[in-house]
């Protein structure tokens, strides 16, 4: 801690992210040793979330994270997308197709940010607010892609009529954007997408990670 931090509103955001790291919540000791602080310590600290509802205890006395949190959570989609639109304008000019910021909501993808080219005579309309199963279209699947493999640079994902009759996407996913799970994609009326488009995305993402970071 330095001079210009505050100790308690430190100790409150660490309550937070344990609070977020498990399924079953923590009790007062569990959190007093995770801390390294007593009990009354933790006891404020409980108290003091829970009337802004970012806490809960059950009737065992164990803490959970509150429905505040989500509150809180809804305001991270326009933060997001203002972050994301330079670099989505820029891809979606380059490659003349429509790209998108697609983000995880529960076990779907959510477009929040959609950008279509200025210049082409067509291209495929795909609105923020668009869902769809993580496993179908190339920005779920690249989201799944780097869940799974851990990835430390970001790897593109193809795919050809899983959301739209014609359409081909490609997506990458964001990395190293602590508490965001994402990717950046483009989708268009191909049969197949071309070479370049890939690495293009991939860039995007990058991008896109740089700017939330």
């Amino acid at each position: 801690m330095t001079a210009e931090t505050s100790q308690t509103l430190d100790r409150g955001l660490r309550v937070l992210k344990l609070l977020a790291d498990t399924d079953h919540g923590l009790t007062v000791t569990e959190l007093s040793n995770r801390l390294g602080v007593n009990r009354t310590v933790v006891y404020r600290l409980l108290a003091t979330l829970e009337q802004h509802a970012l806490v809960r205890r059950d009737l065992g006395g164990r803490a959970r994270v509150g429905l505040g949190v989500l509150r809180l959570g809804r305001q991270v989609h326009p933060l997001v997308r203002e972050a994301a639109l330079p670099a989505l304008r820029s891809l979606a000019e380059d490659i003349g197709a429509t790209a998108h910021l697609t983000l995880v909501d529960g076990a779907e993808a959510l477009a929040v940010a959609v950008v279509e080219p200025t210049w082409t005579d067509y291209h495929v309309a795909y609105r923020a607010g668009f869902r769809h199963p993580l496993d179908r279209g190339a920005a779920g699947k690249a989201i799944l892609a780097a869940r799974q493999g851990g990835l430390t640079e970001p790897a593109y994902t193809l795919t050809h009529g899983e959301l739209e009759a014609g359409a081909s996407g490609a997506a990458a996913a964001l990395v190293g954007v602590t508490g965001i799970e994402g990717s950046v994609g483009v989708v268009m009326l191909a049969d197949s997408v071309p070479e370049r488009v890939g690495p293009r995305v991939v860039d995007a993402a990058r991008e896109v990670a740089d700017a939330l970071r």
